[in-house]
């Protein structure tokens, strides 16, 4: 008898349930178990993240020869199920998976286009903290990208440089690449002696053998997979301590040692404790910032605790604090309180760019008024901010007509009841995850008034707001 369709799901899953295959079954249908998406369902990234579990850590071990440009890698990934999970998927670009297991059990797994897909020897049930290891290896790959320029894992002329938004994770180590799903970090990598090796969080102690020398970092709060980032090469480190927490910064040894970069990532703690003064506490166990000096990088990114810096900010050789207020107000929005769907992406990159307006003014430059009648005047009100469409991800819209959207609500309600907005946002949604929904709700709570008609004209109205 041959089956088709719903027949032959159905028989496929009383055979196995019942044990009388001893091959076939593929852990799809098992008891009522079954696969974890293959997507977080997020049509700004398309087949990123993935369904069925929820990781809680990564531990990564990697070794990087810049001779050869290849990287070897463990990861050992804890997560806890979210369904009866026969199987599930995690991101990986373009590398060769030699082994996996899950527990201490060896799992089947084979690749997609850009999945490595595992299927355990037994069902996970949901609610099952579990660990997966997986062992790999090969050349990483980089990603081009229209908007922001070249990201992913970037082989450089002294070492690598692993970043970029949305994509840079998934080309180094297997993960679920989508923010709703943060997780902590420790790494450990693995380089010839005298390269820097240079990521996310608390430096941890360092050793050296053989002529290679393995650095540590751990980032203990939870942290959105593009935030993850991996500099290698030939960089004068700067350590030291600020409030209490650690303070690393690093400039491409290339450029200039008294220079623009090095004068503009000294501020980082004066600027740090501004921003603190008006979003509140700082959210990490670590401070810093990298300057690169690839050019295939022309953008700045948040990195968790460590933003990196491409070196067009610099090219004047001049201090740009500016962009090191932008990213180091992200720690705040976009890495602490963290994006659900990256269609509200605005409520990363507004409220940093409206923290480029604070610090101005209270560096002695234009005031936060002046600046928001400057963008008023010229902002193209038929973009929208909130849902801006997969192409005007970064566009202006999102930066400044959000920026926009922040000094109007301080307008409206007050600066009393405008920071407390802030600080209770920052606060509440610490370590997590939220929507712009989720904000009007915030707003209109702390402020006892609506507001939602107030943000749909700021965010989302097709011609100018009457200005409050």
């Amino acid at each position: 008898m041959v089956l088709t369709g719903r027949r032959l799901r159905v028989a496929a899953a009383l055979t196995c349930a019942i044990g009388l295959a001893a091959t076939g079954c593929t852990g799809d249908d098992r008891d009522g178990f079954r696969p974890g998406a293959a997507d977080a369902g997020d049509p700004y990234v398309p087949g990123h993240g993935n369904g069925g579990y929820d990781v809680g850590h990564y531990g990564l071990d990697v070794r990087y020869d810049p001779s050869t440009d290849r990287l070897t890698g463990r990861a050992v990934i804890t997560a806890t199920a979210t369904q009866d999970l026969s199987r599930f998927n995690l991101d990986l670009v373009g590398l060769e998976v030699r082994a996996v297991s899950v527990g201490d059990t060896t799992a089947e797994h084979r690749r997609g286009d850009g999945e490595l897909v595992v299927t355990p020897r037994d069902g996970l049930p949901r609610g099952r903290q579990f660990t997966v290891t997986v062992e790999y290896t090969g050349v990483p790959t980089a990603v081009e990208d229209g908007a922001l320029g070249s990201g992913g894992f970037l082989h450089t002329a002294d070492g690598a440089v692993a970043l970029g938004q949305p994509d840079s994770a998934a080309t180094w180590f297997p993960v679920n690449d989508h923010p709703s799903d943060k997780a902590t970090y420790d790494l450990a990598v693995t380089v010839p002696d005298g390269l820097a090796a240079l990521s996310n969080g608390v430096p941890g102690p360092k050793n050296s053998a053989d002529g290679w020398t393995t650095w540590r970092w751990s980032e203990r709060a939870p942290m959105a997979s593009y935030l993850s980032t991996l500099v290698i090469g030939d960089y004068r480190v700067v350590t030291g301590t600020h409030a209490g927490r650690p303070m690393v910064t690093a400039v491409a040894a290339s450029l200039p040692a008294a220079g623009g970069a090095a004068t503009s990532l000294a501020r980082t703690g004066a600027i740090v404790d501004f921003l603190a003064s008006r979003f509140g506490p700082y959210p990490f166990d670590s401070y810093g910032g990298i300057v690169i000096a690839d050019d295939r990088v022309g953008y700045a990114l948040e990195t968790q605790s460590r933003p990196v810096y491409g070196p067009a900010f610099f090219s004047d050789d001049r201090p740009n604090p500016s962009v090191v207020v932008h990213e180091l107000a992200h720690q705040w929005f976009g890495d602490s309180v963290s994006l659900t769907r990256w269609g509200d992406i605005w409520l990363n990159e507004g409220f940093a760019s409206y923290a480029e307006w604070l610090w101005e003014e209270h560096d002695g430059g234009r005031t936060a008024q002046r600046n928001f009648e400057i963008q008023y005047a010229m902002t193209d009100w038929t973009q929208p901010s909130v849902e801006p469409g997969r192409e005007q991800m970064f566009g202006a819209a999102v930066y400044k007509r959000g920026a926009l959207a922040v000094h109007a609500l301080r307008r409206t309600v007050g600066d009393d009841l405008f920071f407390r907005i802030l600080r209770t946002w920052t606060s509440e949604r610490a370590a997590g995850n939220a929507t712009t929904a989720d904000l009007v709700a915030l707003a209109e709570r702390v402020a006892q008034r609506q507001l939602r008609p107030l943000f749909d004209a700021w965010l989302v109205g097709g011609s100018a707001p009457t200005l409050p």
